[in-house]
């Protein structure tokens, strides 16, 4: 089981919308709005590094709203 952090800026005013779309992502465990340098951050539990590409890259920076994403592979 490969986990993975994703670090998300969002459009202003879009975070609430853009946490609930995230949440629904398969693969995605959870998404919460954060005080910082990013809006969202979301958590993902999937099987390879290629499926965390796929929500990562693909999925997440595929809502409409979300500006970037910083993605982080847990090494334990």
């Amino acid at each position: 089981m490969v986990t993975a952090f994703v670090m998300i800026k969002a459009n202003t005013g879009e975070a609430d919308r853009l946490r609930t779309e995230i949440e629904d992502i398969e693969g995605v465990d959870s998404a919460h709005i954060v005080a910082g340098d990013v809006d969202i951050i979301a958590k993902a539990s999937v099987e390879t590094p290629a499926a965390v590409k796929d929500i990562a890259a693909t999925q997440i920076q595929g809502v409409d709203g979300v500006e970037s994403t910083q993605t982080y592979i847990a090494m334990d």
